[in-house]
């Protein structure tokens, strides 16, 4: 039955249950099927065990229902998640709600009917990827299943809502298609906190416990399944795969997916003119669908509507790896099936975010090499969209022939090859140049916005970010702690050189500095130096007695709350070990909510989990299982 959540502003906003919300299956209707199982109904007719570990060749994914597990146990479930998907908050503790995100209710199929060709049915996607910089082939979801697409009636966005951990697919490989309570809270808590954050993301709904469902990972641990949703699960590896069997008609229908279903043509922007360069975090012009060639007249430069998706995937990348490096946010795995076409933090194994700056931190245990490092992502990344530009060559290359029989039917026309293999880097390589500007200039933006200022001045980044950076890295201080703590520093705090000495002892741990780092005399004369510089912009900006508005605009957007890694591996010890089952509830008030000053609940425990992180549980790092 539909329901209303109110105190919302501008309007009530109708909610759902889960089985009456507005469903879709645009995704498998448009692309290709696995042929071993072309339909719903020769799927679901299958032995479960059937559908587990092969080849799939021809096909984005494949149909497959999740398993069943013993006992579920809904853990918890995200308020924010609720209210985006449009489900009412008072269907979640029915017996609907709870079998659906266990994966024991098919809720799209009618009880005790077989469905039909086209009906809405679970689905795993194919894909492949690079993982650490090496080829490794067929991958795609081994332990994620699809259920339906739905769009929220209000906002008018679509997604698709998936269960990780739900049982072996085609794509499982060697591995059992599950997950461990440990994987599935830490993804379930950072999926909602990198959404308060305002860092692009997909998102959790809920979490379950499969008690008796025992993981044999580095130990035997309970299972677990996160029920997780994204405006689409396509990742640079889908097209990877694709790519390396040759499968170029594949390659041309999930684009067109894309640009027709999931990241509009229409939208679509046009290259940087240099007027916008300094300012290209703002929405670009969109074009047309049907306007294929750009205005250059140099052959090289002309641009079709592949381009300008191309260069889409690109900016929605670099906008979020710009966040990460704002926030300090690390993905231990970029490998490119890890890298999302919508541009979001997508799969998370080994994450974390630093506590004392060390741009060398990995969080991934078996990343010797220090690949997915800090300060790497932003080059991997585009590491990983120069491969998905490969993938994307011929249709970028063909230009305004991309839409000729020929070009569609027999492929490149021997004339035209060097043409389409000169646009084709051209483009390739102009598209990175734009990345380095969109990602700089939202760098910038986030980094003077978290230090106070009101705009971006052009030597902020040389005479204050990185001078910022510079005492971090080498005070060995904490990163989000000292932005949150600059936020309640006024003017007034910093007006002589005496004051400023004293405040820099602020930024300090609790145990005062590493014996590492040098002198506290000398620390303190650092820091100061630095804040003459900042009292001054900040001046240009507030002027002299803005303290209290800057104040509150400052803590707007510097968290006081991180989930760091020691937080939440004692919210696993308690879940798993001690049957608490009120922590998580605690935890994810404060994920939503990263900004406040207080939350509800065990007051003493929030400041704890917000306070200095415990000296030998700094930098911590895990495995892929986690």
């Amino acid at each position: 039955m539909a329901g209303l959540v109110h105190g919302q502003p501008g309007a009530d906003q109708k909610t759902f249950s889960l089985k009456d919300l507005p469903k879709s299956n645009t995704f498998t209707s448009k692309l290709p099927p696995d042929e071993q199982y072309p339909t719903p109904a020769e799927s679901h007719k299958a032995e479960r065990k059937q559908l587990g570990p092969r080849l799939v060749k021809n096909a984005a994914y494949t149909f497959v229902r999740p398993d069943h597990i013993e006992n579920p146990e809904l853990l918890a479930v995200s308020k924010a998640a609720l209210k985006d998907l449009a489900i009412d908050p008072a269907t979640v503790d029915t017996d609907e709600f709870k079998e659906t995100v266990a994966g024991n209710r098919i809720i799209t199929l009618e009880e005790g009917k077989e469905p039909e060709e086209k009906s809405i049915y679970p689905w795993a996607q194919c894909y492949g990827g690079f993982q650490f910089g090496q080829w490794a082939g067929q991958l795609g979801d081994g332990r994620a299943i699809s259920l339906f697409e739905t769009t929220n009636p209000a906002t008018g966005k679509r997604y698709e809502l998936q269960l990780k951990g739900a049982g072996k697919t085609p794509y499982s490989r060697f591995a059992d298609g599950k997950a461990v309570l440990r994987s599935s809270l830490r993804e379930f808590v950072v999926s909602e906190s990198l959404h308060a954050l305002g860092i692009p993301t997909t998102r959790a709904l809920s979490l379950v416990l499969a008690p008796e469902a025992r993981v044999r990972r580095e130990m035997t641990e309970p299972g677990a399944i996160v029920c997780r949703f994204a405006e689409s699960w396509l990742r640079i590896g889908t097209f990877d795969l694709a790519r390396s069997r040759g499968d170029r008609e594949l390659i041309r229908k999930l684009a067109d997916y894309l640009g027709e279903d999931v990241i509009p043509w229409e939208t679509l922007p046009g290259k940087l003119a240099s007027d916008e360069e300094k300012d290209v975090v703002h929405p670009s012009r969109g074009v047309a669908k049907d306007e294929l060639q750009g205005t250059s007249d140099k052959p090289e430069e002309q641009e079709n509507r592949y381009s300008r998706l191309y260069r889409e995937i690109v900016r929605r990348n670099a906008k979020s790896v710009a966040a990460w490096q704002a926030y300090a946010f690390t993905n231990g795995v970029l490998n490119t099936d890890n890298t999302s076409i919508f541009g979001l933090s997508i799969d998370y194994g080994p994450f974390a975010f630093l506590d004392n700056f060390d741009p060398s931190y990995s969080p991934n245990h078996d990343d010797h090499m220090l690949r997915y490092a800090y300060k790497n992502q932003p080059q991997i990344i585009w590491w990983n969209l120069t491969r998905l530009g490969e993938s994307f060559g011929e249709l970028i290359g063909a230009g305004d022939k991309v839409d000729t029989d020929q070009f569609k039917n027999e492929g490149v026309a021997e004339e035209w090859i060097q043409d389409v293999v000169k646009r084709g880097q051209h483009i390739i390589q102009a598209v990175g140049e734009e990345y380095q500007k969109v990602f700089l200039a939202e760098y910038k933006r986030l980094m003077v916005a978290r230090l106070g200022l009101k705009a971006v001045k052009e030597s902020d980044l040389d005479d204050l970010i990185s001078e910022y950076l510079g005492f971090l890295e080498g005070l060995e201080l904490d990163f989000n702690h000292t932005f949150r703590r600059l936020s309640s520093v006024s003017l007034e705090d910093i007006d002589t050189d005496e004051k400023r000495k004293e405040v820099a002892g602020r930024f300090f741990h609790q145990e005062g500095l590493s014996g590492l780092v040098g002198s506290e005399d000398d620390a303190r004369e650092r820091i100061a130096k630095w804040l003459v510089k900042w009292a001054d912009r900040v001046k240009e900006d507030w002027g002299e007695s803005a303290n209290e508005e800057r104040s509150k605009a400052m803590k707007a957007v510097n968290p006081k709350f991180i989930p760091r890694s020691w937080i939440l591996d004692e919210a696993i010890e308690r879940v798993e070990k001690k049957g608490d089952r009120q922590i998580l509830g605690h935890l994810m008030e404060m994920a939503l909510n990263p900004f406040n000053e207080e939350w509800d609940g065990d007051k003493e425990e929030a400041e704890r989990f917000c306070g200095d992180v415990p000296k030998y549980q700094r930098a911590m790092q895990c495995s892929c299982s986690s």
